[in-house]
């Protein structure tokens, strides 16, 4: 994120100058659409969609902690990965977000980590909240 995001500066509108603050980027989050079952609804121009995979593709027990495993599942994460690509100019900007989450044995835990019902373990994750909002 630019820096100026997180500054307060004034802005004229209608002759007045309005000032604007954090709490204005939550008007203008993305939605994020969940799909955990059925099919994933076409992709079009302005829609970035996220898999979600159910394992790494190497061989362990699905009740093992496995960190690889664990980071291609972490919501926020690759949310966060999304809008830094966009930043860095490494992708053209999307306005909504579809969420592949029809491999996941449980998808819950992507839901929650959207909905904000998960603690916040990193910076990432409350940029994440404030630019990023659980739609349908």
């Amino acid at each position: 994120m630019a820096r100026a995001d997180f500054e307060l500066r004034s802005r004229p509108q209608n002759g007045r100058r309005r000032v604007s603050t954090p709490f204005d980027i939550a008007a203008k989050s993305i939605p994020v659409t969940i799909v955990t079952a059925g099919t994933v609804p076409i992709v079009g121009p302005g829609d970035a969609l996220i898999r979600l995979a159910p394992a790494a593709g190497h061989q362990h027990g699905a009740d093992v902690a496995c960190p690889a495993c664990s980071g291609q599942q972490e919501v926020r994460a690759l949310l966060f990965e999304l809008m830094e690509s966009v930043r860095r100019g490494l992708r053209p900007s999307f306005s909504r977000v579809i969420v592949d989450a029809t491999a996941m044995s449980d998808p819950q835990n992507a839901i929650d980590a959207v909905a904000g019902k998960l603690a916040a373990t990193a910076l990432r994750d409350h940029v994440v909240a404030r630019n990023f909002h659980l739609v349908g």
